[in-house]
């Protein structure tokens, strides 16, 4: 599938860059094959925004519909009792 296909909250694994220069320009956003992304905000007919880790970078729609993506199903973080305590969450 391409990134303007994917969903809101949904994370996907990138496969293909298109071209060297959009290549070269995603790597200065910390961007490359194989790193996992989120899609967290769709404009209709507008970019895609994407997230990774505390970064957002608003991809254009022509360009989503050449970077080749796969969707990931991540597993939920767990966290220790210990940092559970320490910021007064239950127990699980």
């Amino acid at each position: 599938m391409t990134l303007d296909e994917a969903r809101e909250g949904q994370r996907c694994r990138i496969l293909a860059l298109p071209g060297r220069g959009i290549r070269a320009q995603a790597i200065r956003f910390g961007i490359s094959e194989g790193e996992l992304i989120t899609c967290t905000s769709v404009i209709p007919g507008g970019p895609i925004i994407v997230a990774k880790n505390r970064q957002e970078i608003a991809i254009g729609r022509g360009l989503a519909q050449k970077i080749t993506v796969e969707p990931v199903t991540a597993p939920h973080p767990v966290k220790s009792p210990a940092r559970r305590r320490a910021y007064g969450l239950p127990r699980s």
